[in-house]
């Protein structure tokens, strides 16, 4: 029996598996069982920060596998301490709260919001059109997205889904009643869409009037993706409340939830808590991760890494005018609009040696490990003027 006809008998059906058994990583590259090696521009969607099998993390892992793999968190646990200080020194953050992952943190953060503005008359949380911040029940209070939504209600009382980049919309919406607003500098699963900057403009003088938080969903953009450690910081918007995931852990279930001092002393004993986040392996793992990006200066390297590929898009888009609508992104967080559904081009790569996934079902997005160079970048670039070159085949 195959693995994929396993997989299909053991699994509730939530995924669309690629058709690849995927054996080993390393660096750039993954490796199937038949021995196929394919150029990895979407990492994990944008988890793997250092690619595969990195000597650092890998040895981090193992070393504190080999010390304690779970004490719960009772402990106080040198592993979380360093982590949580490397944090907030990139953030410029007051408190940290590790969770499990991704959407964990964005349900966090919505419930120190909540109790935040429960003292002050203030319950209505503002999140945008086209947004993912995950799939629990709070993130999806927050989102429009039928696919995520559609049969799962009824949601929280109190929030809503405002169009996105429409400052007007947002003027009307938020008031004294106002306890957060939810957004995504850069829209990831929307098709790697930027906030603008007179959007931002407007948050920021709504939110001296009214007196509301800013939630920053930096999941997908943070740490070091679009060449700053969170891509709030090229809007010059300073979050109230920030979460991280993806790749803090090194590649295992990690995600975090940053406080500025505006709401540092909301969560008390008690009041909030998990068995698993904040596990010493995953943080060892995340401190291996944010050193090595240190280190290497790998947020410049993502800037000029990141230039160099919205380049070659926008030359590939040129000459493709019929096929490609818009190249967007900042850093190593790029996205190229086509007019014809995504899926059969991310094939044609596939088949071709060179993984990237689409999102927003036309968009093709290029999230790969920050430690790609110039020479993959050029391949996959010419790879897919090679596709578009036939899609008409398609």
């Amino acid at each position: 029996m195959s693995l994929f006809t396993r997989e299909a008998s053991s699994f509730f059906h939530t995924y669309k598996r690629l058709p690849l058994q995927i054996a080993r990583g390393e660096g750039m590259y993954l490796f199937t069982a038949d021995g196929t090696q394919y150029l990895d521009m979407f990492a994990g969607i944008a988890v793997n920060a250092l690619g595969h099998a990195h000597p650092r993390v890998v040895r981090a892992i193992a070393d504190q596998a080999s010390r304690y793999i779970h004490v719960s968190n009772y402990f106080a646990q040198e592993p979380q301490i360093r982590l949580a200080e490397l944090l907030l020194r990139h953030s410029g953050t007051a408190r940290v709260f590790f969770t499990n992952s991704g959407t964990e943190a964005m349900e966090g953060a919505l419930k120190i919001a909540r109790q935040w503005g429960s003292g002050r008359g203030k319950t209505h949380i503002a999140g945008f059109s086209n947004a993912f911040h995950g799939r629990t029940y709070g993130a999806l209070s927050v989102m429009d997205r039928p696919a995520y939504r559609d049969g799962f209600g009824p949601f929280l009382d109190n929030c809503d889904s405002l169009p996105f980049n429409d400052s007007d919309a947002l003027r009307s919406a938020v008031g004294p009643q106002t306890a957060a607003v939810v957004l995504e500098c850069i829209q990831g699963e929307g098709g790697i869409r930027p906030v603008t900057a007179a959007f931002v403009d407007t948050l920021k003088e709504l939110r001296k009037q009214h007196g509301f938080l800013v939630i920053a969903d930096e999941i997908q953009t943070g740490t070091g993706r679009t060449g700053r450690f969170l891509a709030s910081e090229h809007f010059a918007l300073s979050p109230d409340i920030i979460t991280l995931a993806k790749p803090i852990g090194g590649g295992l279930p990690l995600g975090a939830i940053l406080g500025a001092p505006s709401v540092a002393d909301v969560l008390q004993p008690g009041m909030h808590g998990t068995t698993f986040g904040g596990n010493p392996v995953a943080c060892a793992a995340g401190i291996a991760v944010l050193e090595e990006i240190e280190e290497r200066g790998l947020m410049q390297h993502a800037t000029e890494m990141g230039n160099l590929l919205l380049s070659r898009l926008r030359d590939c888009s040129s000459a493709f005018p019929k096929l490609c609508k818009e190249v967007r992104g900042v850093g190593l967080m790029v996205g190229l609009e086509l007019t014809v559904e995504a899926e059969p081009v991310v094939a044609g790569m596939r088949e071709r040696g060179i993984l990237i996934n689409g999102t927003d079902k036309t968009v093709l997005r290029f999230v790969p490990p920050l430690i790609v160079n110039a020479a993959e970048i050029n391949r996959t670039v010419d790879t897919l003027r090679e596709v578009l070159s036939g899609v008409s085949s398609f």
